[in-house]
């Protein structure tokens, strides 16, 4: 399945194969449920570039995520500094980076978003958590949008649509309070605390309730609040759907349920998510990628019997 995406993206360079390749790996690891469907539901010569961008958004988060600060600073400053002149001069010798240039000179729309993120990532690397929901919704702005915008523009080629960024930002506002409900144990073992010093306050739990995964009614209201409003959030996103061609549909639907059946997990599992993340039922996940990859075939086999 992979090597034919790649014959159909025109990729055909062993070292850009190799590379591409190499990315899908990581990015198979990292988000498999995502993995397949980019695989399973994308038009063929648009899955490898969906890795490529994918892998270049997570090797830069680990950098600005992973180890002490002084450390992630230095390798961040290094990091920005090789992309941004690869950016410039069109080549690199990075496997991370050379399959980012050559996808953005297939969808050039990409390079100015990764010169827009880029311009405001160091804002993760500066996070020590929010004092309000105003906070939040900054860092929204300056990371976690740009940030998906990598991918977003690649499933909108041409033109930007008119409200795709602001449909984009309502997706990326709920799955990124899901992801921070979700993530809490692991956020907190890296010392991150990611809910509102006012949220906190106005259901009347402390850090150290979270560290210490107390299960009380506080915490348990705490975690329905957090979950309820990423669920509302990603409901409200659907309406994205409608903005990329039909032929992207099916995955931009199955992102959306994907992230709402995690939503769904994390409620059942309430305060055990202290100690670990919530994972949907493998049938679950079957059910939404098997439903979407009927929907893009019958969409495919339609435009075939269009052009015939």
């Amino acid at each position: 399945m992979w090597t034919t995406r790649l014959d159909a993206a025109g990729i055909h360079d062993p070292q850009l194969r190799d590379d591409f390749t190499r990315q899908r790996s990581l990015v198979a690891r990292y988000k498999p449920a995502a993995y397949l469907a980019v695989l399973l539901l994308l038009p063929r010569p648009l899955a490898p570039h969906m890795i490529a961008a994918t892998a270049f958004m997570h090797h830069t988060d680990n950098l600005l995520d992973h180890g002490p600060l002084p450390e992630r600073a230095a390798a961040y400053t290094a990091w920005e500094k090789e992309v941004r002149q690869a950016l410039v001069t069109g080549v690199s010798d990075h496997p991370v980076i050379r399959p980012l240039l050559h996808t953005g000179a297939r969808h050039p729309r990409l390079l100015g978003h990764v010169r827009e993120f880029l311009d405001t990532a160091a804002t993760d690397l500066e996070f020590t958590g929010f004092a309000t929901e105003s906070d939040y919704q900054r860092y929204l702005d300056h990371y976690s949008l740009p940030a998906f915008l990598l991918v977003a523009c690649l499933l909108a080629p041409g033109d930007e649509p008119a409200g795709y960024r602001a449909a984009c930002r309502t997706y990326i506002d709920g799955s990124q309070r899901l992801d921070f409900v979700n993530d809490l144990a692991e956020d907190l073992a890296d010392d991150r605390l990611t809910i509102p010093q006012d949220t906190l306050l106005s259901h009347g739990v402390t850090p150290t309730d979270l560290r210490q995964a107390r299960d009380t009614p506080e915490v348990r209201a705490l975690l329905r609040d957090l979950l309820h409003r990423a669920r509302t959030t990603l409901a409200a996103s659907h309406p994205v759907t409608d903005l990329v061609p039909p032929a992207n549909r099916p995955f931009v639907r199955a992102l959306i349920a994907l992230e709402e059946a995690t939503t769904t997990a994390a409620t059942a599992k309430g305060p055990r998510l202290l100690t670990g993340s919530a994972r949907p039922a493998l049938p679950t996940l079957l059910k939404i990628l098997l439903r979407e990859h009927r929907n893009a075939r019958r969409l495919r086999h339609a435009h075939a019997d269009a052009a015939g």
